[in-house]
């Protein structure tokens, strides 16, 4: 379809050299009236940062700024920054007070409608919003501290992210001052963006109304289009044109300043084509461009904001500053994925690029597919659609999307499946895989979602990269015959041994399918064609600094400590006569920096044997958490020691071997089976395989058939047995568990009971902090309770319950309220209270003895049964406490 070519508006047209009074005028009455407000924004280290908030009427509504400076009396480039949509100006604040810091002048507003800011959303109408860009930039042009091009033509730039970077497109276009842009996971044409081939792209749209305050709050023509296509659940003609002309790529051939393109890898709403139509378009107009593929996108995932902001500042400085030596980075960058940090489950990632952008279809490579024609139906009102990505779910799906795997569901009997053989070899996609293909309707439009699955070698897990797929309309005048599919644009690597497996839904959860039911006829009439981009490499560009400045650091450091530490003492010489014992701790002590003289821990001694099973009782704050983490070596006390089999605690020391724990949940990768992750687990160690007795672990953990699932398919209990069987992995002699049944129902409670006392039954040790107290009561045989660091008491479980002063006397006959308050009012009796079926009494003794009370209840001639203690866990546990010393 032809892009409508927009006139540009009346106050566009005049340079900035030839406006004159009027213009000047203009610019004047833009400024509300009355003086703006200063302040100082605290520094982080540079120059102090100076804030002005102004109230801005341009066209008879008014704009909330803000205006950054810092340092210098010269004149410096100014840069203004958008927000996204739904935000306002202070989601940018971070950014302009660093570029402000970087020796620019920096201008935020809030857009009309949003924040403070006046007017109806009109989605960048270059006669609403763009204009405003433009009276913001006559106000930059008479500030004394900004460098100027020629007189009313500020040296500008202009970056944003979304709303915000379609803002900088578009001012480029309609404005000849703007001389440099760097818009983020934005948009080029927002009607293939909402409606790509046709389709209506509901739940972003959706998405977007209700980001930015209901349909009320847009101008009326966008309202009336919104509902209409909603309706409809089909975009028309109508709704094409008023997005486009709204676009960036209305005014594709006046875009020429250097632009630095940042789009996100995990964007379903504006995914990676949108970014290759714009830097196709601006290349082409002779400017300079770079390509900078992220790991993140509306979808979530990283988005590597710093590593990002430094690029743009770099940016500016090459071509606002002109600052030659200023490194712009690569003409194209993509940062790919590849494993987890296990210190915080962030994704690990690097960069790769080339010195030429590649587009989405370079160095193609034809990979064969079934040839067989399947068939499949579009179910009645689309219903129920597939899974590809899911607007709004943000954190979950969002980090599983920046690692490559994710929620992908397809229902059986509504799609088409075709797949290659296996790779002989790895193969690394980096742009848009085609495939041509003959679709056939029972009626109508055809609308199908293609997407490219990565697919394991025994089948049973597939990845959908980056949770994207792509829809089509296929109308029928183009059914019957071969037609051209681009699927979604992906940086990914396909391992060798895995396949590649081209699926064709009739429905997804992002779009508005066809109500009416039909069925689909698809045949593959050629191979699947994927690009490889072959002239990417490992960026080179300069080592982080991380890299070098860590060993460093870790000089410095280390001579640091060796001239300011209080004492050094080698490590003590195992203890033989404490060899069998799994452990002892004496005289612990630990305060943390800043707590005064509170201790974490304060002389802490006690000491476990083999078979015990010791539950670590107190309440928040007692010091369990700051124990358990000495215990594992990560970190040091203060004073006293830990003794694992004789050995003395340190980070690092080799008896740490014998102990597994479990603290603070378990990460699993969700698209491995719970086996594949021990067996990936425990190659991270670095130690034999045979040492894992992963069998024996497994067997007492009690996963059964559910170790072949995908981790994601578990159970919350599933996971936690899958977490204790990694902790059991080579049957370590003292197990840890740390809270163990978080999250678990009264049935997967009792199984992790069972799953302690067999570990321990085999002669070993298991240590559990816990706050069901009656489970502990339960599953372990020995108690330390603690209390402010301390320890209140250490023992087996019965003598702690049995040690109570309160009495359950049982009787023959009820209880008569007289002769309950006569017993209340004896001589060391604290109280006396019936129980609920009256044939008895809870005596708690206040100096009396248990046979004392016996005497003195034979006096009272009651029809005694029994006399004996009574106190659950929980009791004792409150009494013991809340006599703990302070």
């Amino acid at each position: 379809m032809e892009t409508p070519r927009v006139r540009p508006p009346r106050w566009r047209r005049p340079l900035p050299r030839r406006r004159g009074r009027w213009a000047a005028g203009l610019a004047a009455l833009a400024v509300l009236a009355g003086a703006g407000t200063w302040n100082a924004v605290a520094d982080d280290g540079g120059p102090a940062v100076h804030r002005q908030d102004r109230m801005m009427r341009t066209d008879g509504v008014s704009l909330d700024t803000s205006y950054f400076t810092a340092g210098g009396t010269g004149r410096r480039p100014a840069v203004l920054i958008g927000h996204g949509f739904g935000g306002s100006k202070d989601d940018v604040r971070a950014q302009a007070e660093r570029l402000a810091r970087s020796g620019y002048a920096v201008l935020t507003w809030s857009a009309r409608g949003f924040g403070k800011s006046g007017g109806d959303i009109a989605l960048n109408d270059p006669h609403r919003e763009i204009k405003d860009v433009s009276r913001l930039i006559d106000w930059l042009a008479d500030r004394p501290e900004v460098r100027l091009d020629a007189k009313g033509d500020p040296r500008v730039g202009i970056t944003g992210a979304s709303y915000g970077g379609a803002a900088a497109l578009l001012a480029a276009g309609y404005d000849k001052r703007v001389d440099a842009i760097a818009p983020q996971i934005t948009y080029w044409n927002l009607a293939d963006a909402l409606f790509p081939d046709g389709v209506f792209k509901k739940l972003w749209a959706g998405v977007f109304v209700t980001t930015g305050g209901g349909c009320q709050k847009f101008e009326k023509r966008l309202c009336a289009m919104y509902e209409r296509v909603a309706v409809s659940g089909k975009p028309d003609a109508a709704a094409r044109a008023l997005l486009t002309e709204r676009s960036p790529s209305a005014v594709a051939d006046r875009i020429k300043v250097p632009a630095l393109i940042v789009q996100g890898q995990s964007d379903s709403l504006f995914p990676l084509g949108q970014a290759d139509a714009m830097a196709r378009a601006i290349s082409g107009n002779g400017a300079p461009v770079a390509v900078d593929w992220t790991a993140g996108g509306h979808d979530g995932g990283d988005l590597e904001t710093d590593r990002v902001q430094r690029r743009i500042g770099d940016w500016f400085d090459r071509y606002l500053k002109d600052d030659r030596n200023a490194d712009t980075g690569p003409a194209f960058r993509v940062t790919r994925t590849g494993g987890v940090d296990s210190t915080d489950g962030a994704a690990l990632t690097r960069g790769a690029s080339s010195d030429t952008y590649p587009g989405l279809d370079s160095g193609a490579q034809s990979i064969a597919l079934d040839r067989r024609t399947e068939t499949f139906r579009n179910p009645a009102g689309a219903n129920p659609p597939a899974i590809s990505a899911v607007p709004g779910a943000g954190g979950g799906l969002a980090r599983l999307s920046s690692l490559g795997v994710g929620l992908s569901v397809d229902f059986p009997g509504q799609y088409a499946r075709f797949e290659s053989a296996p790779l002989d070899e790895p193969l690394s996609v980096t742009g848009s895989p085609t495939v041509q293909v003959d679709v056939k309707a029972g009626r109508g439009d055809a609308v199908l979602f293609g997407k490219v699955y990565d697919v394991s070698p025994d089948g049973r897990q597939q990845v959908l990269p980056s949770q994207l797929v792509a829809p089509f309309r296929i109308t029928p005048a183009q059914q019957g015959k071969p037609v051209r599919l681009a699927l979604p644009a992906i940086d990914h690597r396909f391992d060798a041994g895995h396949r590649l497996r081209l699926v064709l839904s009739a429905t997804d959860l992002g779009y508005a399918s066809p109500a009416e039911p039909t069925t689909y006829t698809v045949t593959p009439t050629g191979p699947l064609t994927v690009p490889t981009a072959p002239g990417l490499r490992t960026a080179a560009t300069a080592l982080p600094w991380w890299i070098w400045g860590l060993p460093a650091a870790a000089a410095v450091i280390a001579a640091l400590l060796l001239l300011t530490a209080r004492r050094r003492t080698a490590t003590p010489a195992p203890d033989p006569a404490l060899a069998d014992v799994p452990l002892q701790i004496t005289g612990l002590s630990k305060k943390y920096a800043g707590a005064g003289d509170r201790y974490a821990v304060k002389e802490l001694s006690f000491r476990v044997e083999k078979g015990q099973v010791l539950g670590l009782l107190g309440p928040n704050g007692a010091g369990k958490t700051t124990t358990l983490r000495m215990l594992m070596g990560l970190i040091t006390p203060d004073d006293g020691g830990i003794r694992v089999f004789g050995h003395a605690i340190r980070p690092g020391a080799p008896v740490l071997s014998r102990v597994g724990s479990f603290v603070e949940g378990a990460g699993f990768l969700p698209h491995l089976s719970g086996r594949a992750n021990l067996e990936l687990y425990w190659q991270a160690t670095g130690r034999p395989a045979e040492d894992a007795h992963l069998a024996e672990a497994l067997e007492i953990a009690g996963l059964g058939d559910a170790l072949a699932r995908a981790v994601r398919t578990y159970s919350q209990g599933m996971r936690q047995r899958l977490a204790i069987a990694q902790a059991m992995l080579g049957l370590p002699d003292l197990l840890i568990l740390d809270e163990p049944t978080n999250g678990l129902d009264p049935p997967q409670i009792r199984e992790m009971r069972d799953v302690m006392i067999r570990y321990a039954a085999g002669g070993r040790t298991v240590i559990v902090s816990s706050h069901l107290l009656s489970e502990v009561e339960q599953s372990c045989t020995h108690l330390v309770v603690m209390d402010r660091g301390r320890l209140v008491q250490a023992g087996p479980v019965a003598e702690i319950t049995g040690s109570g002063d309160t009495l359950l006397v049982t009787t023959a006959r009820e209880v008569t309220e007289p002769l309950v308050e006569k017993i209340a009012a004896l001589a060391g009796i604290g109280s006396a209270v019936r129980t609920d079926d009256g044939r008895g009494l809870l005596v708690r003794l206040d100096g009396a003895t248990p046979s004392g009370l016996i005497a003195e209840l034979v006096r009272l001639d009651v029809p005694l049964t029994g006399v004996g203690p009574h106190r659950r866990l929980e009791d004792a546990f409150l009494t013991l406490i809340s006599g703990g010393s302070a």
